[in-house]
Formats: structure tokens, C-alpha cells, sequence
């Protein structure tokens, strides 16, 4: 192909000169000079040969398969009916299904993974109000989780759920999995063992740093939908720190308590005291996993 090249512009060169300092070269399919712009006509492609071993495959490939960042295109499905509701003949019919094979044919198992998570991605992303910056990094976990073949004999939602989650632990943000597993409409376990793959051969790779939710940074998220002044939530957050100073335990135990807690025992000593079912309810955990907290950080201050 590049004797051939090499050639047709060898040929151009003689027979016609644009200007002093002639540069042809072959850009979109057109033989054009670089330095005046003149185009001289088309690269005509001639017809390819065929490949049947990977190694032909990979010598006379030229073209490859873009991923389009607008999400899956129009699929050909084998149904009977056109997209007016018009019954389909049986000649159009055969036209239609070997036109979809085809289709299928072009595209590689990874690309139609990726067709099928980004849009449910995208949706949890939307439900969820996460920033973009985030959004980008559970893309790039769930890209590597694809081209490691993970997602076969599993959940695909799993695994977009878990990369989202994981995401939002590695930028911090105060978001809990119950919320992801109720607006993905997953359940938990399967999130759960999704997360712990990622955990363990994904992010390492990425150089990106899991970092579990403390109740330090559950404590003003609690507090404004508690509707609770700004100074009482700093208050709570001072009392979680002196705990903790003082040998407060938290290995095992979940943060949601422990920062619900602390807002309960602040808020109790002001006027807007808020009762154990209101505080219980916001932060996902039953009334007596709060007492429960209660008695460890009074244990620990006394």
C-alpha cells in the first residue's frame, strides 16, 4: 500500500507543481498539499484482502471500532413488524437478519459490555446528583473491570453500582451504599461481593486508594437533614473527636451510629432536640443500635 502511495503522488509530482515548496500528502481520503491546500483528487482504497488467522488479521487491519461516547446505537432487531408497525415481507425479512448478523458481527464482546453499563451508569449518576469528577473515575474503574473480564458469570448492574460506590469512597464524599443499592435497585449482597473484587484487582492497578466512610464526615450530612444549626453539628464533631482521643472503639462497628449518636446527645442539651426515631430513621440504623452507641460514648467520656 505504500508503493502504491508513493507512486500516485511520484506521478502528481511531475505532471503538476501548486507551488514552490510542493508537500503532497493524503489526509480524509483526498490527495491534497499541505502547505497550499490544493487538492490534486481521491485516494481511492482498493479491495481489501481477507483475513482468516489472527495473525493476518492484526498485518491487514487498518480500521478498528470507535467507542462513541453518545451511548449504544440503533440496534436491527428479527421482528416481523417495521418501526411504522408494517408487516415485513419475507425477502426484507432475510435482508433485515443478515444485516443485524452483520452488526453483530463488527462488534467486539467489550464494546457491547460497555453499550449496555454506561447508560445504566449514566441514570444512577443522574438519580444520584453526582459530580462529574466522579462520574469520570467510576468510568475509568469500569473500563478496566471490562477489558479484565470480570462481569462474566456476574451481574452487570453489580459491578456499575460498585464502581460508582467505589468512586465515591476514593473522592470521600459522604454517600452511603444503601443509597446506591436502592437507586440501582440491586440488592446489597451482590453489590457487597462486586465491591470486594474491585477492591482487590481493580483499584490497586489504578493507583487509586479505597477509603472507608468515618462518622466524622457522616455527622453534618446527618445534621442538615435534621434540619440542625451549624454550630450543634460542630459540637457533635468535636464530641466524636474527644471520644475517639480517649480510646472510643470503632473497629467493626458502623459509622452511621456512632455520628447519629453524637448528634442525638448534642442536640438533646438545646432546643431542637430531635427524638430517637427521627435521628434513627435519617440515618438508616434501628433505635437500638443508637442507645447502643449512646452507652459507648458516654463509657468512654465518663
Amino acid at each position: 500500500m505504500s508503493n502504491y502511495k508513493e507512486k500516485s503522488f511520484s506521478k502528481l509530482n511531475k505532471k503538476e507543481q501548486c507551488c514552490e515548496n510542493q508537500c503532497v500528502d493524503l489526509r480524509n481520503g483526498q490527495i491534497i498539499c499541505i502547505n497550499c491546500g490544493m487538492v490534486f483528487g481521491n485516494q481511492l482504497i482498493r479491495k481489501e484482502r481477507r483475513a482468516f488467522t489472527s495473525d493476518e488479521l492484526r498485518k491487514r487491519k487498518r480500521t478498528q471500532v470507535k467507542w462513541r461516547n453518545f451511548g449504544p446505537r440503533t440496534l436491527l432487531p428479527n421482528n416481523n413488524v417495521d418501526s411504522n408497525g408494517h408487516h415485513i415481507n419475507a425477502k426484507r425479512k432475510l435482508l433485515f437478519k443478515r444485516l443485524s448478523k452483520i452488526q453483530r458481527s463488527l462488534t467486539s464482546g467489550i464494546e457491547r459490555n460497555l453499550w449496555d453499563a454506561k447508560p445504566k451508569m449514566k441514570l444512577l449518576v443522574s438519580k444520584l446528583n453526582i459530580p462529574e469528577y466522579v462520574y469520570q473515575t467510576a468510568w475509568r474503574i469500569y473500563i478496566s473491570v471490562a477489558k479484565k473480564k470480570l462481569t462474566m458469570g456476574r451481574s452487570i448492574d453489580g459491578f456499575v453500582s460498585a464502581s460508582l460506590y467505589a468512586a465515591i469512597r476514593v473522592h470521600e464524599i459522604p454517600r452511603l451504599l444503601e443509597e446506591i443499592c436502592k437507586a440501582c435497585v440491586t440488592s446489597r449482597r451482590t453489590v457487597i461481593r462486586s465491591l470486594g473484587i474491585l477492591i482487590k484487582e481493580v483499584l490497586p492497578e489504578l493507583n487509586l486508594k479505597y477509603k472507608p466512610i468515618t462518622s466524622e464526615q457522616l455527622v453534618f450530612r446527618f445534621g442538615n437533614k435534621l434540619k440542625i444549626p451549624f454550630k450543634t453539628q460542630k459540637e457533635a464533631l468535636k464530641l466524636l473527636k474527644t471520644s475517639s482521643i480517649k480510646g472510643l472503639s470503632t473497629n467493626g462497628k458502623d459509622p452511621k451510629g456512632f455520628a447519629a449518636s453524637a448528634i442525638y446527645m448534642v442536640a438533646r442539651s438545646t432546643k431542637h432536640r430531635k427524638t430517637q426515631t427521627e435521628v434513627s430513621d435519617i440515618a438508616k440504623i434501628t433505635e437500638v443500635t443508637l442507645r447502643t452507641r449512646l452507652k459507648d460514648i458516654k463509657e468512654v467520656l465518663n
